[in-house]
């Protein structure tokens, strides 16, 4: 079933909305707060009766006709006088703040509503609540390297994307070297161009000379332009999303110098949970896969599934995943996430590592203490085959929620402080 063609606005949100309307901030911002936690007050917050905490309206009251001819005859005396004087102080006072800022309370709304819609399936369409981002700001680039806009057709429609090509890129032509490819899938509400922005992936392509491929997801496909990892029809080999994202990256494979043994796919948050899904339909193709806050294969197969995994982990069968064909991976998760529940990430790790042992023996497991120049600690499990290659790694950020850690401030749902996902990833990817 196709969400996309409803909008179910979730009712907190649209109780939210009235109170915000009628100047009720504080509990807007509560009855956010609780719904994004879980814990729903069982009092109805719109009545007014109940409540004693209701912002007073400081503007005096407009005067009617009647009562206009009435004042032009009688003078004010000088109590009158004082509180009109102090009345006026306070409106001007009030819109003077209102004019520069938005209250605290509206504030943390509307951080809290873009970080918990980041990830709603294309059905909780709650994007006109909240200011959206600007997620279409252009990369900076170094001269000569190129980042291309292009739109490729396949048997599942056109799609647009973006291709990093790097300044050191003719060089390896010119010496007849094949180059790495990454294939990068953005998270929902974000664009290609703001994901490059924020994980700084470019910058790395540079350093170690790889093409870095942005599929972009359209708001006709997903109103939030989330990738569809909770819909059957896109969780299956040769059809779907994962059908045009496996034609773009041979097409980008087969137009470009580019090693076939080294194409790798990572993701964030929906993006994420579709780059596990094309591990799994396409095993063949990537050789590794980086999954920062996603979810595992088939954690969900409609919306209210979806909505039940983000929140409290999925359903998917891990046993079964036995039989499926094992590609390294490297995973990241905050373990105070509460858009997409820690319990995914570890999910996603079982569900790989019962597919290494299935197919490997002598793995060395091995467990770390990490912390960054930030100071953020993780902590990190990693498993290496008998040859001492990096197979499985699993970094729990402790104290980090729903964003690209070590990511640059200038995009959307990113936590600079670390450890530097990006680098991490290419590290894994490329040392093998």
């Amino acid at each position: 079933m196709d969400f996309s063609k409803f909008n179910m606005t979730p009712p907190h949100l649209k109780e939210a909305m009235e109170l915000m309307k009628s100047g009720r901030l504080k509990e807007a911002t509560t009855l956010i707060q609780n719904n994004l936690s879980g814990n729903v007050s069982d009092s109805n917050t719109t009545d007014n009766t109940s409540n004693t905490n209701t912002m007073k309206d400081v503007t005096p009251d407009r005067p009617t006709l009647q009562d206009s001819a009435t004042t032009k005859k009688a003078k004010p005396t000088e109590k009158e006088k004082s509180v009109k004087k102090e009345n006026m102080a306070n409106t001007e006072e009030f819109a003077s703040k209102s004019s520069n800022k938005l209250p605290d309370s509206i504030q943390s709304l509307t951080d809290k509503i873009k970080n918990f819609k980041l990830d709603l399936p294309s059905a909780m369409n709650i994007s006109g609540i909240s200011a959206g981002l600007n997620t279409h700001i252009e990369p900076t680039i170094p001269e000569n390297a190129q980042f291309l806009k292009g739109t490729f057709k396949s048997s599942q429609g056109s799609h647009d994307y973006r291709l990093y090509i790097p300044s050191n890129y003719v060089q390896a032509v010119e010496q007849s070297l094949q180059v790495p490819l990454i294939v990068m899938l953005h998270g929902c509400t974000q664009s290609p161009e703001d994901f490059a922005v924020g994980t700084r992936m470019n910058e790395l392509a540079e350093e170690h000379q790889c093409l870095i491929v942005y599929p972009s997801q359209p708001a006709s496909a997903n109103p939030n332009r989330c990738w569809n990892w909770f819909r059957p029809t896109d969780q299956q080999q040769g059809q779907g999303e994962p059908a045009w994202l496996a034609e773009l990256t041979r097409s980008v494979v087969k137009d470009y110098a580019v090693d076939p043994s080294r194409v790798y796919i990572a993701g964030l948050s929906a993006g994420a949970a579709m780059a596990v899904i094309m591990a799994e339909t396409y095993p063949e193709l990537y050789a590794a896969v980086g999954v920062h806050s996603g979810l595992a294969y088939r954690s969900a197969t409609d919306f209210p599934s979806a909505m039940l995994a983000m929140h409290k982990g999925g359903s998917a069968d891990l046993q079964a995943a036995k039989n499926s064909q094992f590609v390294p991976m490297i995973v990241f998760h905050g373990d105070q996430d509460h858009t997409v529940s820690i319990r995914n990430g570890e999910q996603v790790v079982e569900q790989a590592k019962q597919r290494l042992q299935a197919q490997k023996t002598g793995l060395n497991i091995q467990q770390h203490k990490k912390s960054s120049e930030q100071n953020c600690r993780s902590t990190q499990l990693e498993i290496k085959d008998d040859k001492g290659v990096s197979q499985l790694e699993y970094w729990k950020m402790h104290g980090a929620g729903h964003s690209w850690a070590g990511g640059s401030s200038a995009g959307s749902y990113t936590d600079p402080n670390g450890p530097d996902a990006s680098k991490e990833m290419l590290r894994f990817f490329l040392n093998r």
